[in-house]
């Protein structure tokens, strides 16, 4: 693959403070999978980091003395469908929503995640143009969100799927088409590109074990995403796709809960650097915590897979495969509960943080850019009254979150006249 485009909005951000800033006294956890440091400064000029250093701060600047308290990147979720987390439906006989209202609802609950330190979140599918509308509107300035990378529609061949999730699917079928598809989402502005190998476990006429394209489809749409620059993200379910998603060179592998069963193919993964991104949030809903809106078939099936995954999770870590946290739940400001479900399956505390910066970077392929605190990285912080390693909930606790920076702005808690935070 050459090297990856990234968006020119995604790297910096003109609006980023012309000044020296330095956050001194903290409790350091830099993503890069070192042990927690204690009395730590990070010094930031024009939106980036500039320097980590042990003891005092220098007085050249800003200095905010954090007395202490816990300092960490910014968390990335690598799975989201962001209009879902918004989607309200307004009670029996009151006014239909007009179109328009859906993007100030999506701004509102981008809002709500940055608050809660979540400063980038992957988008893997929407319905209509919605998520490319908020993303400009952050870039002009209309309101401070994550950064956000967008998919635009999910490709698909002609599915059960593509008429359940009518607008958020491009349905391609042959080479050629899956080419031309891939193409269309660049046109649209989108920063990554996303493939359906299998059907969806949320679609009851889907039957996921089965792979929904050929390996020449699969092909060809890798090969003309990676020509254009541009990485894949696959939906794999059944293992037969995942094998396929994995053989085609997919960047990263979606769910993938039953790749326990086949070793071999999470050592692959692992060689080239692919990433898993098992979503256990999800299978969760499914079975159990919103059992009551899912078919009964829906149900069973989702109660076996959670089983499957946190097996993979389990495995995945024991295979050296990179594992990145996504949330694929609802709300996304408490997309870091994912972190919990992933302690719970067998992970450290600490892996799982390091999977909700440094590798969820990695997956979106701005390891270079955000996900540790380090010299040369934009300054997305998050900044809590206690330490995650030791209960990672207080992450879901709005509480906890004393405050967030992004691109080495103070994006919440708001500056108040006279303070320095």
């Amino acid at each position: 693959m050459a090297t990856p485009f990234v968006r020119p909005a995604l790297l910096a951000d003109p609006a980023a403070p012309v000044g020296v800033l330095t956050l001194a006294n903290v409790r350091l956890f830099d993503g890069t999978g070192a042990g927690v440091r204690d009395d730590v400064s990070v010094r930031i000029e024009k939106g980036r980091i500039t320097d980590v250093l042990d003891g005092s701060a220098t007085a050249d600047g800003q200095v905010v003395d954090l007395e202490g308290r816990f300092l960490m990147p910014g968390l990335i979720d690598s799975h989201a469908h962001v209009v879902a987390s918004a989607t309200v439906e307004p009670s029996e006989g009151a006014e239909p929503l007009l179109p328009a209202v859906t993007g100030h609802l999506v701004a509102a609950e981008l809002q709500r995640a940055l608050a809660m330190g979540i400063t980038t979140i992957r988008d893997v599918g929407s319905f209509g143009d919605v998520m490319f509308e908020v993303r400009q509107a952050m870039r002009y300035g209309a309101f401070n969100g994550p950064r956000l990378l967008v998919s635009g529609r999910i490709i698909s061949p002609t599915s059960p799927g593509g008429r359940h999730f009518d607008g958020m699917y491009r349905e391609a079928d042959g080479p050629d088409e899956m080419r031309k598809a891939a193409r269309e989402q660049v046109r649209r502005g989108a920063d990554f590109v996303k493939i359906m190998t299998t059907g969806a476990r949320s679609v009851e006429l889907e039957n996921p074990d089965s792979p929904q394209v050929t390996q020449e489809e699969l092909g060809a749409l890798v090969d003309e995403a990676h020509r254009l620059g541009y990485r894949v993200a696959a939906h794999c379910e059944g293992l037969e796709g995942t094998a396929m998603a994995i053989e085609a060179g997919v960047d990263t592998v979606e769910h993938g809960f039953n790749l326990h069963k086949r070793p071999e193919l999470l050592g692959k993964l692992a060689r080239r650097n692919g990433v898993l991104v098992p979503t256990l949030s999800f299978l969760e809903d499914i079975a159990a915590t919103r059992s009551d809106a899912w078919s009964p078939h829906l149900v069973e099936r989702g109660r076996h897979n959670v089983e499957q995954a946190r097996l993979t999770l389990r495995a995945a870590v024991e295979s050296g495969v990179s594992v990145a946290m996504g949330y694929d739940s609802r709300p996304e400001h408490l997309a870091a509960s994912e972190l919990g479900l992933m302690v719970e399956a067998g992970m450290t505390t600490e892996h799982a943080l390091v999977s909700a910066t440094a590798v969820g970077a990695l997956a979106l392929g701005l390891e270079d850019v955000v996900g540790t605190v380090e010299p040369g990285k934009l300054a997305d912080l998050l900044i809590l009254e206690a330490d995650p390693t030791e209960d990672i909930s207080i992450l879901v606790d709005p509480g906890s979150v004393h405050a967030v920076y992004r691109n080495g702005q103070l994006v919440s808690p708001l500056r108040k006249p006279g303070s320095d935070l």
